[in-house]
């Protein structure tokens, strides 16, 4: 499972390719549903976003698709999957506030996205677009917690128009690139690893701060330094 979501990361190009191949004008249909599912559903984190925008681009570059329409279509479908996420997260809001889980949501993940609202607040919504896995949760944590809907809904404007915006143009410009287009892979795996850096970042200090704590508990008279 985990090798086939690896091999689809880094050869997301080519799959679009044979879709587009396959399907034709309905890939339209297909990206939207990808790119609402990613965003909408908090059991679905992880997705190829960020890489799936690039490739696509790349794709528009090539005249097999409509980059405006495109852009318009992926946008819409982001802003749609932020919210019907919100609304999921504001349904179980009072489940998971008496101690409730949820089975199919790691409460890793939620924790780390806990993590990412603390240090930005409200902007997390718009950062978090370019986080995998905490782009999936943030929404959801949003209507768990107390942010209003129309708070809400400005930063999920924002942050659907920037992501796809900044990905699409991206690929659209410097997919057919020559250097590029023969190290595709590599540069979809630059994608991630740059996107996946606020991750690493935040767990790491999550875990100093964990590990510090449970230290200053079990030796309590140990003096401080």
């Amino acid at each position: 499972m985990i090798s086939e979501l690896f091999e689809l990361l880094l050869h997301v190009d080519q799959y679009l390719d044979k879709l587009s191949a396959d399907y034709g004008q309905w890939l339209y249909g297909i990206l939207f549903l990808i790119v609402f599912v990613e965003t909408g559903l908090v059991i679905m984190p992880f997705l190829p976003g960020d890489s799936l925008l690039f490739a696509a681009g790349a794709l528009a570059a090539r005249g097999h698709l409509n980059v405006w329409l495109l852009g318009v279509l992926l946008i819409v479908a982001a802003i749609i999957g932020d919210s019907v996420n919100y609304a999921v997260g504001r349904y179980f809001r009072d489940f998971l506030a008496r101690g409730g889980k949820l089975r199919l949501v790691k409460q890793s993940h939620l924790d780390r996205t806990h993590a990412f609202f603390e240090k930005y607040g409200g902007r997390a919504i718009i950062y978090a677009r370019f986080v995998p896995i905490v782009r999936t949760m943030a929404p959801f944590c949003a209507g768990v917690g107390t942010m209003n809907y129309r708070r809400f809904f400005s930063y999920n404007v924002i942050g659907a128009h920037v992501w796809v915006i900044l990905f699409l143009a991206a690929g659209y410009i410097f997919g057919e690139v020559p250097i590029v287009k023969k190290n595709f892979s590599l540069v979809i795996l630059g994608i991630i690893v740059v996107s996946v850096l606020p991750i690493a970042y935040e767990w790491g200090k999550h875990f100093l701060a964990t590990r510090k704590a449970r230290r200053a508990t079990s030796n309590p008279d140990q003096p401080k330094a």
